[in-house]
């Protein structure tokens, strides 16, 4: 008899490297006898040991006759890590649960097909939604090669994101700062446009305990940020890269002085070319993207098709202002029957603001990125 609270167990196991696997995916496994839990583990971290392996270790017991629990389907193919099919078979499992189907070619049904030939009882798709659920960014890189790009921003009930002034600290609460920084942690790199910078001067670094920092991402079209800016100032401690599309062989050379990564990409109407740079970003091993704005980036993101999902935390202020920023700019649509479309994956309240989560519908067309 297949129990759920086994398969939510191990998705739970797998959550627990939120933000450390990347590339690779979250995966977590249980082992189970006799209707026990002998074994469990997880996926930590790209080149270390996958989740079924950690489990098998685990064991307190043989797991000869035992059944897994995974919530992606096991690799077949040799990585950084041995294939996980042949540590299964090896170690005598006579069922293996598995959630997700592994979208990777190298394993694409494969992984299932050799359990069964061993002789080995498969059963796909169990609480498949749940396991998929842990791993769209991995999901969408696997197939596209390009990557997962989340907007980010904070808002007021009146939709601005700045006062007339351009002031904007804080319109969010400290508690959805913090969760903002979480998703620093879980997102590969971070990308803002050279307004963003020239306007807060922001370090673009996640401050939590023990994270992951993410590269950070300017577009720059003619290498407008400043020598003393923060970003500037930390390129030595954080990686960073600068796109740009023209500039000074001088202002070049005392970027890359400084530390600072410069990646020169096609020009379109004279600025970076944005479809250009994220897939870039996809070849250079970065499977996601926190774009933070400005609103000019959001738009371009949005009509170039490139974005996947977005976060809105949505604080009870009103600032007013017919000029007042809004987080979305560009030269906007004609027509609402030619709005981009949302589709509502969750909301929670964090201390008086909320924080609403959606996904992206695709719509076609690319664009490039104004400055």
């Amino acid at each position: 008899m297949i129990n759920e609270n086994f398969m939510k167990q191990a998705i739970a196991l797998a959550q627990k490297a939120l933000g450390y696997t990347a590339p690779n995916p979250l995966v977590g496994a249980v082992i189970v006898k006799d209707n026990k839990i002998i074994g469990e583990g997880y996926h930590h971290k790209a080149g270390q040991p996958h989740a079924e392996r950690m489990a098998l270790a685990d064991c307190k017991e043989s797991p000869v006759g035992a059944t897994l629990y995974v919530t992606l389907e096991p690799c077949c193919h040799q990585g950084r890590t041995p294939p996980c099919t042949e540590a299964i078979i090896e170690a005598g499992i006579s069922h293996v649960v598995i959630g997700s189907s592994d979208p990777n070619p190298l394993v694409k049904g494969k992984g299932a097909e050799i359990l069964r030939k061993n002789g080995i009882l498969v059963t796909e798709h169990f609480l498949q939604g749940e396991c998929d659920a842990l791993n769209p960014v991995f999901f969408h890189y696997i197939t596209t090669k390009m990557p997962y790009v989340a907007l980010k921003y904070a808002m007021t009930a009146d939709g601005k994101i700045a006062t007339t002034t351009g002031a904007s600290r804080w319109i969010s609460n400290e508690t959805s700062r913090h969760y903002a920084h979480s998703l620093r942690h879980q997102y590969s790199s971070i990308l803002v446009g050279i307004g963003t910078v020239l306007q807060d001067d922001p370090l673009l670094n996640c401050r939590l305990e023990h994270a992951t920092q993410p590269l950070r991402v300017i577009c720059d079209s003619n290498l407008r940020i400043p020598l003393e800016s923060k970003i500037c100032k930390t390129g030595k401690t954080h990686s960073t890269v600068i796109a740009y599309a023209q500039g000074s062989h001088e202002k070049k050379k005392a970027l890359e002085a400084l530390g600072l990564t410069l990646w020169q990409l096609p020009k379109e109407n004279g600025q970076v070319s944005l479809p250009n740079l994220i897939k870039k970003l996809g070849e250079n091993g970065i499977d996601s993207v926190l774009a933070e704005g400005g609103g000019t980036i959001h738009y371009s993101l949005l009509e170039g098709n490139l974005a996947q999902k977005l976060y809105v935390y949505l604080a009870p202020k009103i600032f007013g202002g017919q000029d007042a920023k809004t987080p979305v700019g560009g030269k906007g649509i004609l027509e609402p029957k030619d709005a981009f479309t949302l589709k509502l994956l969750n909301s929670q309240e964090l201390n008086g603001d909320i924080l609403i989560e959606y996904e992206i519908e695709p719509k076609g067309g690319a664009v490039c990125l104004q400055d």
